[in-house]
Parts: C-alpha cells; sequence; structure tokens
C-alpha cells in the first residue's frame, strides 16, 4: 500500500512537473520584444507603459535615459552613429521609430537643420543596423506627423492628399522617403502621420497638454488667433492602441493618419479644455489676437507662434475602411479621460 502511495506521488510529481515546464516555454514563446527608439518623451513612455502591460518586453533606445522609472530596459545611443546598440534589435518581434527633434521650438536656421536631420539621419541609420543583423525586426512601425498636409484653412486631408507647402510638409517629406529608403524588403512597413497627442503626464513631459492646461487657470483658454484653424487630435490611448496594432496586425500596411475621426476648431478646442481642465476651473477664457501670439510665443514662450495660429483638419479613411474603433472619438471624452483621477 505504502509502495503504490510512493509511486502515485512520484508520477504525480512528473506530471506536474512536466506541465510546469510546458507552461514555461509557452509563456516564453509568447513574450515578444519590441524597440522603441527615441522613447524617453512623453509618447515613448506612454507608449512603453502599454506595451508592457500587454506583455511586452520593452527596449527604450535613446540619446538619455527617460525622466520616469519603468518596466523596460534603456540602451544608449546618438541616433545617428551605427553602434554597439544594434544588437538590441536582433531577434525583437518589431521596431517602433519615434525618433524627431521636437518642433516646439523658435524656428532658427539651425533648429530647422536639427529637425530634418534627427529624423532622416536617425531612420537611416536604423536601416542600416537592420541590415547587419541575422534577424532584423519583421516589422517596423514609424512615426510620421500630419503636418505633411500643411495648414490648408478648410480643407479635410486623408492619407490620399497630397503634401502641403513649408518647412513641416518639406521635412516629413523626407522623413517617408528615407524611411522608404531603409524599411528592408521582407520587413512590414508601417507609418502612423501622427496628430495632436492629448494625454497624462507621467514625469516625461506631458506633451502640449501640459502646457495648454494652465493657461486655462490663468483665464487665458481662449481663442487663438482667428479660432477656425483646425485642431486635429488623438488621445494617447488611441496612438498607443495604432502602434500596438501595427506591430501586431500582418494586414496593416503603408501610410496611415493617426488622429481621431472628429477633429475641431481651435475656438471648440480651447472651451473643452476650459470645462475639462481641473480645478480652479475658470468658465471664460481671454481671446489671444494674432499679433499677441507672435509676440508671446517668440519672446516669452521661445516657440514658433505658427503652432498655435494654424492648422489643419485630418482623419483617417484606411482605419475607417478597416473597422478601427477609437475609444475616444470625441474630444470633451477624450480629454475628461486626461484630466481624471488616476485610480491607485
Amino acid at each position: 500500500m505504502r509502495r503504490c502511495f510512493w509511486h502515485i506521488a512520484h508520477s504525480f510529481r512528473r506530471v506536474l512537473k512536466a506541465v510546469s515546464w510546458n507552461l514555461l516555454m509557452v509563456n516564453t514563446a509568447q513574450t515578444k520584444r519590441v524597440v522603441i527608439a527615441g522613447g524617453s518623451g512623453f509618447l515613448g513612455v506612454s507608449l512603453a507603459c502599454h506595451l508592457a502591460d500587454a506583455g511586452w518586453q520593452v527596449t527604450i533606445l535613446s540619446r538619455n535615459r527617460p525622466r520616469v522609472d519603468g518596466p523596460w530596459q534603456h540602451v544608449n545611443w546618438d541616433a545617428r552613429s551605427l553602434g554597439a546598440w544594434a544588437s538590441c534589435l536582433n531577434g525583437a518581434s518589431g521596431l517602433v521609430n519615434l525618433v524627431g527633434r521636437t518642433v516646439d521650438c523658435v524656428k532658427t536656421p539651425d533648429h530647422c537643420d536639427e529637425i530634418l536631420r534627427s529624423r532622416v539621419e536617425a531612420t537611416r541609420v536604423l536601416g542600416i543596423a537592420c541590415r547587419t543583423l541575422p534577424s532584423p525586426p519583421p516589422v517596423w512601425v514609424q512615426m510620421s506627423t500630419a503636418h505633411i498636409y500643411g495648414d490648408p484653412p478648410s480643407v479635410w486631408c486623408d492619407e490620399d492628399s497630397p503634401a502641403g507647402f513649408g518647412l513641416a510638409p518639406t521635412v516629413a517629406v523626407a522623413w517617408e522617403k528615407e524611411f522608404a529608403s531603409a524599411v528592408l524588403s521582407q520587413q512590414r512597413g508601417v507609418v502612423l502621420r501622427t496628430s495632436f497627442v492629448v494625454g497624462r503626464n507621467r514625469g516625461a513631459g506631458g506633451g502640449a497638454l501640459s502646457k495648454l492646461a494652465p493657461l486655462t487657470r490663468c483665464g487665458l483658454g481662449g481663442t487663438v488667433g482667428s479660432g477656425r484653424q483646425g485642431m486635429s487630435w488623438i488621445h494617447e490611448v488611441d496612438m498607443n492602441r495604432l502602434f500596438e496594432r501595427g506591430l501586431k496586425d500582418d494586414s496593416m500596411r503603408g501610410v496611415y493618419v493617426a488622429s481621431s475621426p472628429h477633429p475641431v476648431s481651435n475656438s471648440d478646442f480651447m472651451r473643452c479644455l476650459r470645462r475639462a481642465a481641473p480645478w480652479p476651473k475658470v468658465p471664460i477664457g481671454l481671446p489671444a489676437f494674432s499679433w499677441m501670439v507672435r509676440i508671446g510665443a517668440r519672446h516669452l514662450l521661445r516657440t514658433d507662434p505658427e503652432i498655435a495660429l494654424y492648422g489643419r483638419y485630418v482623419k483617417s479613411s484606411r482605419l475607417e475602411q478597416e473597422g478601427f474603433v477609437f475609444r475616444y472619438p470625441r474630444l470633451p471624452e477624450a480629454l475628461e479621460a486626461c484630466f481624471a483621477p488616476q485610480a491607485k
């Protein structure tokens, strides 16, 4: 009887060990690794947190470490030269490229040069790195900008609309052209033309919303310029979902506009922001006339006044055709979610 019990217990242990090993192998096989190039800022940290929560192993590739700690590995690079950092791409399940100097600056010749070179050179060296690897990422999701369409006063643009006129369209065209040359023939390439991203401040910058919200508390959250310029926007949750979809969905290829299906005018955007911004709420906002913006932006905020004075209305025809459902399609709900208390 004792020997029979021993045999049963021994057999049970062997079965349990085999099941545990198989579960470990399954979990290991299911774990995917993604490299986020230029992932130390607001958008990169938001995406890294989103993918880590979804079970991805995340590597952030950037010049500087993120200002907050999180569930990722950081690898340093200069976004220009090939180096030992390239090994982090080997065997990765996907690559996301967010690299680009901020456009929130005065457009001096030096800054314009940096804005262009940071995007083109980083994309180029990522392509060179992929060509040196035995197992490059099979998918490359590339950020671009919806500012490629310029600043049309009233025309709505989608993926098939032509590029506009000015610095931003010139940079965007060069950026996407470099990506087309850099992506490998065996890689699935996805380009997301990103609009204004609204989201929470995680200590990594908070995006432009972190600069606009305080203005409403000072009574300065009124119409900017004419107020008719388009504000195309997307909530960070939907932006992250699009990046993840680009990484996982084999049918997703080519250019997509990453923007809510319901863009608004500047006056409507500022009205929604005043209503959603946290206490103390100021129901009215003093307007900022064009001449005030040109003086204040350049000399006080050290930024480009045209960022506020001009805009565009964009939406994605492809995402609509492919049945993508936005979590936050309307601005009031999106802003309310940005300012809602975080769960502990």
